[in-house]
């Protein structure tokens, strides 16, 4: 079932891709004519030299016929509209209104060609448009509207997981409204110089001369128009009284429990919806950025319970997940269509967005690390704050940070968090424990120099510099993406950290701007001698804790 989905989704996305091509190469025909209407006519040639040799129209007509098939199945599995967002609802009703809205234009061209080999010129089609039935015309401008937006949303739901679409989001978005709006132009441009030219009498005699339209084939292509808004009319009653029984026997059938972390259960019938779409159903929230097409991983939910009862994950879902380093028993929510009792938990957010799907390093999903890991804390800054103005003090704040966050970055640590007028930063995250104590020290030193240099900048304003303790320990910790809703970032737990936060805080003590631990000095292969050394108790360690103090982080030897 997987593979089939799979082969589904891919030949939706390429089908829709052909037609898409052509819808693009048809308007720019159009607005050919903001030129003239031999131009709309040259363009209209080399147009139908591609789509109306055989390999064009096998290409064109098989994919039109196999999209639209396709969406109708997709509509079909759907079980639920709820928390479907609004532009699939919209591409959906606009994709169900192509055909009844371009069955006759189609009809009037391609369909007379083809019976009766009738020349649909383009003064044709804009005479018959334009002049001769205008309500037609303004129901083939609102086609082309409504295909349009049908395709752009499509294409932005295949493109903006890309890395690089962010960057184009404007260009492209200028482009999907001069597409559309030339095409109109043109079209309108042409039917007005069309007009013109019905004053010419030698150029309307060459018009009727090329352009033979019966009375047998204008009924015979209403009649087909007629023929194929009843069979739409039916096969949308069909498709009704199908779901209506297709709901009546699932009421009955046997049912099954998906379990969330929070106690809530969906009853379903085995293998009927997918976890993604049991969460629209019970109204939980549930984040998925693409829809549930099983591209951009927002969905991923670890199973916890029942995982060796799904079946394996398709090509598609294991490429997904791949991408985002998933541990094992994690799982695309919109790709699994459980069969017997499972407990899922939700893994990001339910406002997760395109930035939570692109690919991740393995560590964000939790293990443990040997990491460096740095503590730094203004100190006296509450005596500071209380003689100055909240302007003045958040400014402060935040020069603080930037100068701090600037020097963790430079030597390749990752800021943790600033808590108030601190700052926790962590090294060696990927690279390692020994470079990761390395990056730390040089870190501490270049936070010494930055604290320099907004001392300077900030003496007319202050009584006294700006002071901070720096404390660095390195050790295993667990590292991993950890907290609540927006409040989601990448941190540590455990001894090393409680340790390196005990080392900042004994900076006070003994009266130094860096307190570092001996373990940090050997990982980074870094003589620290010259520094006076002592031994600490650390709450919750039995054993003395080897330390190095160094009065200046400025004179450290990296």
């Amino acid at each position: 079932m997987a593979r089939i989905l799979g082969l589904h989704s891919r030949l939706r996305l390429a089908t829709g891709v052909v037609l898409f091509v052509f819808v693009l190469g048809h308007y720019g025909n159009h607005a050919l004519g903001l030129i003239s209407l031999d131009a709309m006519e040259a363009g209209r040639r080399g147009f139908l030299a591609i789509w109306r040799s055989a390999p064009g129209q096998v290409l064109l007509y098989g994919s039109l016929v196999l999209h639209a098939g396709l969406a109708l199945f997709s509509l079909l599995r759907r079980r639920t509209l709820k928390r479907t967002s609004r532009s699939d609802i919209l591409q959906g009703v606009f994709g169900l209104a192509i055909l009844p809205l371009l069955i006759l234009h189609m009809i009037g061209t391609r369909g007379l060609n083809a019976r009766y080999d009738f020349n649909d010129l383009y003064a044709y089609l804009v005479l018959s448009l334009w002049y001769d039935s205008p309500w037609d015309g303004v129901q083939q401008s609102l086609a082309v509207l409504v295909v349009w937006v049908h395709g752009v949303i499509g294409l932005h739901h295949w493109l903006h997981l890309r890395p690089w679409y962010a960057r184009l989001h404007l260009p492209l978005f200028a482009l999907a409204v001069l597409v559309p709006v030339l095409a109109l132009l043109g079209f309108a441009a042409g039917a007005r110089e069309a007009v013109r030219l019905l004053d010419d009498p030698d150029w309307v005699a060459q018009y009727r001369q090329a352009v033979v339209l019966t009375p047998e084939m204008a009924a015979w292509g209403y009649r087909l128009y007629a023929n194929f808004i009843n069979g739409m009319v039916i096969l949308a009653a069909a498709l009704a009284a199908g779901r209506a029984v297709m709901w009546i026997i699932e009421r009955r059938r046997m049912r099954i429990a998906i379990t969330y972390p929070n106690g809530q259960s969906v009853s379903v019938r085995p293998g009927s919806v997918t976890v993604l779409e049991a969460s629209r159903i019970a109204g939980i929230p549930h984040a998925a950025v693409c829809g549930g097409r099983g591209r951009c991983s927002t969905c991923r939910v670890r199973i916890t319970r029942g995982a060796g009862l799904l079946m394996q994950p398709g090509e598609n879902e294991r490429r997904v997940l791949k991408r985002v380093g998933a541990p094992p028993g994690v799982r695309l929510a919109c790709q699994i269509r459980p069969t017997d009792d499972i407990s899922v938990m939700p893994l990001l957010p339910a406002n997760a967005g395109a930035r939570d799907a692109a690919a991740r390093p393995d560590f964000v999903h939790g293990s443990e690390r040997e990491i460096a890991i740095l503590f730094a804390d203004l100190r006296a800054f509450t005596k500071f704050s209380e003689k100055k103005l909240p302007y003045d003090v958040v400014f402060v704040i935040n020069q603080f940070s930037r100068h701090m966050g600037m020097a963790v970055e430079q030597a390749g640590g990752r800021i943790d968090k600033f808590i108030g007028d601190g700052v926790m930063a962590l090294f060696g995250i990927e690279s390692g424990a020994e470079q990761g104590a390395r990056e730390a020290l040089i870190a501490a030193k270049a936070m010494a120099a930055n604290l320099a240099e907004m001392n300077a900048s900030l003496a007319h304003d202050m009584d006294e510099p700006l002071r901070m303790g720096i404390g660095i320990h390195s050790g295993p910790a667990i590292v991993g993406e950890m907290g609540y809703a927006n409040a989601v970032t990448v941190t540590a737990i455990g001894d090393a950290v409680n340790t390196a936060s005990r080392l900042e805080a004994a900076t006070k003590d003994y009266n130094v701007q860096l307190v570092v631990s001996r373990a940090v000095a050997d990982r980074a292969g870094v003589d620290l001698d010259a520094f006076a050394a002592d031994q600490i108790e650390v709450r919750g360690r039995s054993a003395k804790l080897d330390i190095i103090m160094v009065q200046s982080a400025a004179d450290l030897p990296v």
